[in-house]
């Protein structure tokens, strides 16, 4: 049978509970229909790039599907008459990723990013502060030094 993967994004007021209630139902539409979903990954609450029906945020979810492509088709025409499924995308692939998706993989990349550039600029002035407080004691030892030498 034909492999596939399938994305799809669901409303930021549904709750994730919810989320995985579709997922499960439209897991359970496929064996249904003949196919098999051979992993499922929830990606999250993730910002979209630009507004998709008034939201600015979606819950991702992601399938990995071996099944025939009447199943696909069902799944794909209940994502479309579902009124919390904002978008979907499914396509044919020639295999399957093994291991977590690359989404998953780079989870927490931007937010650790974030924090690691903040700490780091964090390090650097107070690296340079110190330095700073250095230089000031070695002028003042300087002058100091310079006026008992010259009295």
């Amino acid at each position: 049978m034909p492999l596939y993967e399938s994305v799809f994004v669901v409303r930021q007021d549904v709750s994730a509970q919810h989320v995985e209630s579709l997922a499960e139902r439209y897991g359970e539409m496929i064996r249904e229909n003949g196919g098999e979903v051979a992993k499922t990954e929830y990606w999250g609450l993730r910002n979209l790039a630009y507004r998709v029906k008034k939201n600015r945020k979606g819950h991702y979810t992601m399938f990995n599907i071996d099944g025939p492509p009447a199943a696909v088709a069902e799944l794909e025409r209940n994502m479309r008459l579902s009124e919390d499924v904002l978008r979907y995308l499914t396509i044919r692939v020639d295999a399957f990723e093994e291991g977590p998706s690359a989404i998953i993989r780079n989870r927490g990349g931007r937010e650790d990013r974030h924090r690691d550039r903040h700490r780091d600029s964090a390090g650097a002035r107070s690296r340079e502060r110190e330095r700073e407080r250095e230089k000031e004691r070695e002028a003042s030892s300087a002058k100091s030094a310079g006026k008992e030498g010259g009295s």
